[in-house]
């Protein structure tokens, strides 16, 4: 990864989030970047509709980092910050990063013989000219029945429920209750390839 404002690429990008899923798909479309992490209460923001709080989320974040930035950055070279988030609503309530073994209980069996969607916003930020390019990507995932004794041994096990929602998808022992995925698997984990990819391409022709 490049140090920040220090890329000899045609231009640079920033990630901000602290997530390894989010890095990795970033890596894997090819992109060098810096990941400077936002610090923020994501609890003191609140909105009704799913789709409103992930955007004043990602908007946050974005605002949250720009504060960090090195006096200048972006101004010698096009410089891109991604930020984004993710909830999961599961009939009709909005399942954020579990808070408790407790609440990923309640989570996952929720799931159970019923459906989800990942509810994401990407937002890409243009530093040289403060111009931002945003969007929503949502897949469905549809669940076959869930064992209470799988959900007890699930929620012992921090690195399963320590993602929105409360429930890795993409972990190798959640695939036999998952009966079909309508979207895309970097979109459940995160960060939506496809309208990452638009948005850069977007925000660097818009310079």
């Amino acid at each position: 990864m490049a140090s920040t404002c220090n890329n000899s690429s045609s231009f640079k990008i920033i990630l901000g989030s602290s997530s390894p899923a989010r890095r990795e798909i970033l890596s894997d479309m090819g992109y060098e970047f810096t990941v400077m992490c936002a610090d923020i209460d994501e609890k003191a923001i609140r909105r009704e509709k799913p789709e409103e709080l992930v955007k004043a989320l990602a908007e946050a974040k974005a605002n949250a980092v720009k504060l960090n930035l090195p006096h200048g950055c972006g101004q010698n070279q096009p410089t891109l910050l991604i930020t984004s988030d993710q909830v999961m609503v599961s009939r009709g309530v909005i399942r954020e990063r579990p808070r408790s073994t407790e609440e990923a209980r309640e989570f996952i069996k929720a799931y159970s013989d019923g459906r989800a969607f990942a509810v994401n916003y990407v937002l890409v930020t243009n530093l040289s000219t403060g111009d931002r390019k945003g969007g929503w990507d949502i897949p469905e995932i549809i669940f076959r029945h869930i064992p209470d004794a799988f959900i007890e041994e699930v929620v012992k096990e921090e690195d399963m429920t320590c993602v929105a929602g409360g429930f890795k998808l993409t972990h190798p022992s959640a695939s036999p209750f998952i009966k079909e995925l309508v979207g895309t698997a970097d979109s459940v984990r995160g960060l939506p390839r496809d309208l990452t990819e638009k948005l850069i391409t977007e925000s660097l022709e818009a310079q």
